[in-house]
């Protein structure tokens, strides 16, 4: 649809569900787990989940990591952590968790801890002092097309539509 815009706004996951009822959005995506009521739902996938460390750590040198190999490791979460990953052998941290992700990661960087976070997020946050890999076993984060129940209008059904796989050619 090239004459229709799209306009992509952040949204904090805590406000995820007040956007889409609120108007402010008409679909948005979501991370799972989310109250359904009012709302339609699709969940498109999984997120990888990686740990994120300083990029001279000795944990650089295996190409996946495993909560085992995490032990010792100062646990950085921030407030808005969207895993809620702990892990035995962690210790957490002697300080307040960080507001944000992109705080957790900048604390990682300064060689205080590791963070454990789903991929497209150390990807958006991604700094030249850290490091990422995937963390075999570790909780994942499903990603979900959301909008209103209330308000479908024709646009969100063909961004449904196009989001599902359909094409002008496709039947339903």
């Amino acid at each position: 649809m090239p004459r229709t815009p799209l306009e992509l706004v952040p949204l904090a996951v805590a406000a995820q569900r007040d956007a889409i009822l609120s108007g402010e959005v008409d679909a948005a995506l979501v991370r799972l787990p989310i109250d359904r009521d009012g709302l339609h739902v699709i969940a498109l996938y999984d997120e990888v989940p990686v740990v994120v460390f300083p990029a001279d750590s000795h944990l650089a040198a295996a190409d996946e990591l495993e909560a085992a190999d995490l032990a010792g490791e100062v646990l950085v979460a921030a407030r808005d952590d969207v895993l809620g990953f702990e892990a035995s052998g962690t210790r957490a941290p002697a300080f307040d968790p960080p507001e944000t992700t992109k705080d957790a990661i900048a604390t990682v960087a300064a060689g205080v801890g590791i963070a454990v976070v789903p991929m497209s997020l150390a990807r958006l946050h991604h700094r030249k002092d850290v490091a990422h890999r995937p963390l075999r076993g570790g909780p994942v984060s499903t990603v979900a097309l959301a909008w209103d129940a209330d308000r479908t209008t024709a646009l969100v059904e063909a961004f449904v539509g196009i989001v599902r796989g359909r094409t002008a050619n496709s039947s339903r």
